[in-house]
């Protein structure tokens, strides 16, 4: 009996002291798993969201930077001028062709000029056109003038004048400025000497902004409206010499009825020479006809 309650009281440790490593065991796993989250919550989720947000500043840089480049592009103050030779079939088509595809796109026709050179058969001809297209549709009009006839030769020209025209801008406000307080003083100035010095410096001042006005004018419409100088050559004539059979070759259908026209030609040339001569025939005839009956008769005078 006493083996039994030993043994019942063995097992019962066993089992409590079992338990208990499985407790303890159970609270480690727990402590791991509580400092897993602990570093989860501490590291990765504060390193993952900085390295976002790093990545997103980094992009939101790179688009700001692209879209700033574009916007600068597309705010020069650019000339466009092309300068192109073709060849074409027929002149007056190719200037008709030109003509309408600079007015579809806005632009006009400054400046033609045409020449006709050769002479007789071997004629050709040959000219220039200014077309004045806006700056958008530079490129649509390079490609109808390129599709006209063939290209001999093309050159194209950009001339960034952002800095020109920036320039002359800042020295309008200047000026206007200038030429406002200019204007306070005239109406305030008193006796005549200061106002007659006044008037002058308005004066210079109202010219030079003229003057300027003209300068920014002149660049802002060529920026607007770009240049392209068109010469238009046909093609030159090659004739080859004509060939020449030998006398004695020539069919005799064709020796008669040359020879029939030789003398239509010398029969008709006797008759026109007639009627050319009956005058002076009249004229010298007369006279003559009159001396030498003077002279027959002249010896049965008395």
């Amino acid at each position: 009996m006493r083996r039994k309650h030993l043994l019942a009281v063995v097992c019962a440790l066993a089992v409590v002291l079992a338990g208990c490593s499985g407790a303890g065991g159970g609270g480690d796993g727990g402590d791991g798993g509580g400092l897993a989250a602990d570093q989860g919550a501490t590291g990765v989720p504060e390193s993952t969201p900085s390295g976002g947000d790093s990545a997103g500043e980094r992009g939101g840089d790179d688009a700001g930077g692209s879209a700033g480049i574009q916007a600068s592009v597309q705010n020069r103050e650019i000339i466009y001028t092309a300068e192109v030779t073709l060849q074409v079939d027929d002149y007056g088509e190719a200037r008709r062709q030109l003509t309408e595809a600079t007015t579809r796109r806005g632009g006009y026709v400054g400046d033609a000029s045409r020449r006709v050179r050769g002479s007789g058969n071997e004629t050709w001809v040959v000219g220039t056109m200014t077309l004045r297209v806006p700056s958008g549709n530079y490129s649509g009009a390079m490609t109808a003038v390129n599709d006209t006839g063939t290209v001999l030769q093309a050159t194209e020209n950009t001339d960034d004048v952002t800095d020109q025209v920036v320039d002359l801008r800042a020295r309008l406000d200047s000026l206007r400025a200038e030429r406002d307080r200019l204007r306070e003083l005239y109406q305030q100035a008193n006796d005549t000497e200061e106002v007659l010095a006044v008037q002058r410096e308005l004066s210079d001042v109202q010219t030079e902004i003229e003057r300027t006005e003209a300068k920014l004018q002149s660049l802002e419409r060529r920026v607007a409206y770009s240049t392209i100088t068109v010469r238009i050559e046909e093609p030159r004539p090659d004739y080859g010499p004509v060939e020449r059979t030998q006398f004695h070759e020539t069919p005799l259908l064709e020796a008669f009825m040359e020879s029939v026209d030789g003398a239509i030609v010398l029969v008709r040339s006797a008759v026109v020479f007639s009627v050319y001569a009956l005058p002076y025939a009249f004229l010298v005839g007369i006279p003559a006809v009159a001396v030498a009956l003077l002279y027959r008769r002249g010896p049965d005078l008395p």
